[in-house]
């Protein structure tokens, strides 16, 4: 059960322009950004930051950076980030079947040379310890310019807090996204768990 409610209306009126656009961009409504709004300076700085990660400007493929996400969610036990990032993965042109068979990365025929890096930095620096060596930049470097990589540690980073803020909070999942982890990642074990 969700360990904190929604802001009230009154207060969510103060970002609802921020609330509107997020929901916009993701396809819903985000539990997480409604419980967010009780601070609205905080909602509106975190829309900002968040935009300049994963916006359209970014140097990265959109859905590659939410494989980064997926990934460095799930290495954080994330549930409710894991069910964003993987649904958010699939509308921005990543097939389900890459989605489904993304803990085989480094084997699948699916991923690329250069996505498995991305994805190996990823699951390193979001490890706890963090995991990320002088051995996974160097094999960065080899696919991404300084500015990439800067953006796949980002990614990371700016999930770390979205892993912390919805697992702490057991934020429950919207129904799109709880929908789309039911139908495509149950198969490695994925469970809404404290998130339904």
């Amino acid at each position: 059960m969700t360990r904190l409610s929604p802001a009230p209306d009154e207060v969510q009126q103060q970002v609802s322009e921020e609330l509107a656009l997020a929901a916009a961009v993701m396809g819903f409504e985000a539990n997480s950004l409604k419980m967010m709004a009780h601070r609205p300076d905080i909602l509106r700085a975190f829309i900002a930051f968040f935009g300049s990660i994963l916006g359209p400007d970014g140097l990265l493929d959109g859905g590659l950076r939410q494989l980064i996400a997926h990934v460095a969610s799930a290495a954080a036990g994330c549930n409710y980030c894991q069910a964003h990032t993987a649904h958010s993965a699939h509308h921005r042109g990543i097939a389900a079947e890459k989605i489904e068979n993304l803990w085989s990365y480094e084997t699948s025929p699916l991923f690329s040379n250069g996505e498995r890096v991305a994805l190996r930095l990823a699951q390193a620096a979001a490890s706890v310890p963090n995991a990320a060596s002088d051995e996974h930049f160097e094999a960065a470097r080899q696919y991404y310019s300084e500015a990439e990589i800067a953006e796949i540690v980002a990614v990371v980073a700016a999930f770390g807090f979205l892993n912390r803020w919805n697992d702490t909070l057991a934020t429950a999942l919207e129904d799109s996204p709880l929908a789309f982890a039911e139908s495509h990642l149950t198969a490695t074990g994925w469970a809404a768990g404290k998130h339904e």
